[in-house]
């Protein structure tokens, strides 16, 4: 009797089942990384295309370049890189106590123009328009307030010829409106050194070392018969056609004893010597005025700046020999002096946005003229010649080049009559 087998048909169905199952997880593993190459394909052909761009925009920026090169006014020799442009102006509202005048003032608009003729010939020029208008009666003026050309052969020494400014005080040198504090240049910048003070002839400047530089120069001189009893010796500046019949010779020195050395608080200070010599027989166009007399100026000033204050202060005598013969008060001996503290205040948190380069200074001004300081004998000073005034005030940059100006005067005379007090508000620039 043979035995009953019963194969095992239940495990191979398993066994079979299994094997499709695994089958399945395959082809999806395979449809998968099929879909992956396909959509990496896809990645590579738009990296490709990106690529593609990226190289026909570079041709054709290249190609740009190029054509700007060809460009004449973009060759460092062309004329026109050649020119440089600039100026300053300011704006003023004076409003007076008393009888004072008030009135809007377009007090000045001054246009810069040089020229390179290579790298060593330069020419400079500023064209000044005054009061907004100019007739006779105005008061305004167009003048050429600097025109000179600089031969420049090294750092130590160099030739300037032409107009320039008297190099005397701080205001005359540095009179653009952002570059002082208050609305108004300070009084002894009116009568004691005038500014802006021009003069004709040549000279020399350079920097001996880092901290000292220097400049000298023979100019026209001054037209004595313009002194006056009050304003000193500011109408004896000839703006026209300086005669040349009596020269002066008029130089100074600045040190900067700081220059190179680590000090706390941001520490900087200049020191300037400065002086002035000449004789007063000099008329426009040469129509001197037969005065037999000669001016010595001499004048020290410095400007120091440490943490967020700023100090400045100037001081000058100027020695008249032959004022007796002038007439009309001028004395023998005119002095001045001021002194100014200014404090930067504006918080940081403030410089943002639309101020993040404003900045924001609160001064105080001390200035004391006396054009009548030593008379020729028999001569009584005109007490209004004798003066002080206080000015106190703030600049509020928007930006390093555009301030807003507004401060107060207290002035005084040694006159009967004194002085009204002054508000000044005005708008400067330099660009």
């Amino acid at each position: 009797m043979l035995a009953s087998v019963s194969p095992a048909w239940g495990g191979s169905d398993a066994q079979d089942k299994t094997d499709q199952g695994e089958m399945e997880q395959l082809r999806e593993q395979m449809k998968e990384l099929s879909r992956e190459v396909q959509q990496l394909r896809k990645e590579r052909d738009a990296d490709r295309q990106r690529q593609d761009n990226q190289q026909q925009t570079l041709a054709a920026l290249s190609r740009s370049v190029e054509d700007v090169k060809d460009l004449k006014w973009m060759d460092a020799e062309s004329w026109l890189n050649k020119f440089h442009l600039g100026g300053y102006g300011e704006m003023h509202a004076t409003l007076g106590e008393g009888d004072s005048s008030e009135q809007f003032d377009l007090h000045r608009l001054v246009l810069y123009l040089g020229y390179d003729f290579n790298d060593w010939i330069k020419f400079h020029s500023e064209i000044e328009l005054e009061h907004g208008f100019v007739s006779s009666d105005s008061g305004g003026e167009v003048v050429a307030e600097q025109l000179y050309v600089d031969f420049l052969l090294s750092d130590r020494f160099n030739v300037r010829v032409g107009r320039v400014l008297t190099p005397l005080g701080i205001i005359n040198a540095k009179h653009e409106p952002p570059s002082f504090l208050g609305v108004e240049r300070p009084l002894f910048a009116t009568n004691i050194i005038p500014s802006t003070w021009s003069s004709d002839g040549a000279g020399v400047f350079g920097a001996l070392a880092p901290w000292l530089k220097y400049e000298a120069y023979v100019v026209g001189g001054l037209d004595g018969s313009q002194f006056s009893a009050t304003t000193g010796i500011r109408g004896g500046r000839i703006k026209e056609r300086p005669s040349l019949h009596e020269p002066a010779v008029t130089g100074r020195v600045d040190f900067y004893p700081f220059v190179g050395r680590q000090l706390p608080y941001d520490q900087d200070l200049r020191i300037g010597l400065s002086t002035y010599f000449g004789g007063l027989d000099n008329g426009n166009r040469g129509n001197d005025p037969d005065i037999d007399g000669k001016i010595h100026i001499y004048s020290a000033d410095f400007d120091y700046s440490i943490a967020k204050f700023d100090f400045r202060g100037v001081v000058a005598y100027e020695a008249i020999d032959g004022a007796g013969k002038i007439g009309g008060g001028v004395a023998e001996g005119i002095f001045g002096f001021y002194t100014q503290a200014g404090y930067h205040f504006m918080p940081k948190a403030w410089k943002k946005g639309k101020l993040k380069d404003a900045d924001a200074v609160a001064f105080l001004r001390y200035d004391n003229v006396d054009t009548q300081h030593s008379m020729p004998s028999g001569v009584a000073k005109n007490p209004a010649g004798t003066r002080t005034e206080w000015t106190m005030g703030v600049n509020f940059y928007l930006t390093p080049k555009f301030v807003l100006k507004a401060d107060y005067q207290v002035r005084d005379d040694d006159s009967s009559e004194g002085l009204d007090n002054i508000l000044n508000l005005g708008v400067g620039w330099e660009f």
